[in-house]
């Protein structure tokens, strides 16, 4: 079977714009379980339609354009439509949102390796994507998750290539169908022990390994996006937790030493971290990266050491607030999209380092 080269100057202008200037991107891919655990904290049952009013409350914010440039989409969600009958695709073309697609199907336990996790979803995935592109889906995701645990010594190396290699395949088949790629190697924060330390080490290696297997699939790299973990303390960590000034200077040094140059450009998951947390700490990074490039660049020092442009993709950390103001009432739905607007605008210009 012959397949065509990827549209290399399409993927690259869809890759800038999903981390241009002031915006991000609105990770809205819940799948059906996930969903049932946003909403029962707020009375809601998990059906269908409730999922639809969950999504129609933040697609028709008016001014999300101005803060969002894509939004990841659960594969029920493509066919859903707001409340007035647009399509929510169409919905977020109208606002200038690029529509994205969730492709993963989810991680099963790691056989032979207690405690870890693979991904599933890449059996007829090339068949998957070429219909999402059909539905007009211009980037997809695709997550792994890594765990650490010391005393146990997780990762495992079997753990960080095997899931590596399934980010590799991935990516490949995304822009051989004309998608953007993000691949998200998640480093756990919300469980473990581990000091910031330690996740910076466990941070290097995983996406040493992902990177090493992406070039060995010629995937074209300034046509994905890394979504990936802040490097941060472990919630369990028992001793200070990270300032977001060590945040900054350890993820910073870490995408250094493991992030090629020529990335299309890096999104922070917010993972587990507070709505003000994930914020504060986008900010502190992005103060800094502009920092030490604005100094290399008076310095004569050559290339910025920070080539990338960083900003976010949060679920919770932009829709936590907001859900919890609305509860499934349609009374109180101005006032949550208020509430998520101005959340947006705080990530913005944290994303801008400010």
């Amino acid at each position: 079977m012959t397949t065509s080269l990827p549209n290399t100057s399409a993927l690259n202008d869809i890759a800038r714009a999903l981390v241009a200037p002031r915006k991000g991107i609105l990770a809205a891919d819940e799948s059906v379980p996930t969903a049932g655990k946003r909403l029962a904290p707020v009375g809601l049952e998990n059906n269908e339609e409730n999922r639809r009013l969950y999504r129609d409350l933040f697609f028709t914010t008016k001014g999300i354009g101005d803060y969002l440039s894509g939004v990841i989409l659960f594969e029920e969600t493509i066919g859903h439509k707001a409340n007035d009958g647009t399509p929510f695709p169409q919905l977020l073309a109208e606002h200038g949102v690029i529509p994205g697609i969730k492709v993963d199907k989810g991680t099963v336990a790691l056989a032979g390796f207690a405690d870890e996790v693979i991904t599933e979803g890449i059996d007829g995935l090339r068949e998957r994507l070429q219909l999402f592109a059909k539905q007009g889906m211009k980037f997809a995701k695709w997550r792994a998750v890594i765990l650490i645990d010391e005393k146990k010594g997780l990762p495992s190396e079997p753990c960080m290539r095997s899931n590596a290699g399934l980010l590799a395949r991935y990516a490949a088949l995304c822009q051989e169908a004309g998608i953007v790629p993000i691949i998200e190697p998640e480093v756990l924060y919300d469980k473990g022990n581990h000091s910031i330390e330690v996740a910076e080490q466990v941070t290097t290696a995983v996406l040493e390994r992902v990177f090493e297997v992406v070039e060995a699939h010629r995937v074209d790299r300034s046509g994905l996006i890394l979504k990936t973990s802040m490097v941060l303390a472990a919630q369990g960590f028992d001793g200070a937790q990270s300032t977001p000034e060590e945040v900054a200077a350890a993820t910073l040094r870490c995408y250094k030493a493991s992030v090629p140059a020529d990335v299309g450009g890096i999104v922070f998951l917010s993972g587990g971290q507070s709505a003000e947390m994930a914020t504060v700490n986008l900010a502190a990074v992005n103060a800094l990266r502009a920092k030490e490039n604005a100094s290399a660049k008076s310095g004569l020092q050559g290339a910025a050491p920070y080539p990338w442009e960083i900003s976010f993709s949060y679920g919770r950390g932009l829709q936590g607030e907001a859900l919890e103001i609305w509860a499934g009432k349609e009374e109180n739905k101005q006032a949550a999209q208020a509430e998520f607007l101005k959340r947006l605008q705080s990530v913005s210009k944290a994303r801008d380092g400010k």
